[in-house]
């Protein structure tokens, strides 16, 4: 059975490969992350539909609670 990521994780792990991408890809920021390359694209895409980018911030906020959830 397929792992269930709540709304908040999708966002925060979006908006920490959109902090990272000038030095990771999708599959090194999903290894990071615990998700597949292909299952953070999707979100990618999915939140770049919904909202603009331009207005979430930095993300670095975002940023920390995921390397909190990895350290």
């Amino acid at each position: 059975m397929a792992k269930q990521h709540t709304t908040e994780f999708k966002n925060d792990a979006v908006q920490y490969y959109l902090d990272n991408k000038d030095h990771l890809n999708y599959r090194q920021a999903a290894e990071k992350l615990g998700v597949g390359a292909s299952t953070l694209q999707k979100w990618t895409k999915k939140f770049k539909e919904e909202s603009s980018v331009e207005g979430r911030g930095s993300g670095n906020y975002a940023s920390t609670r995921i390397k909190k959830l990895h350290d």
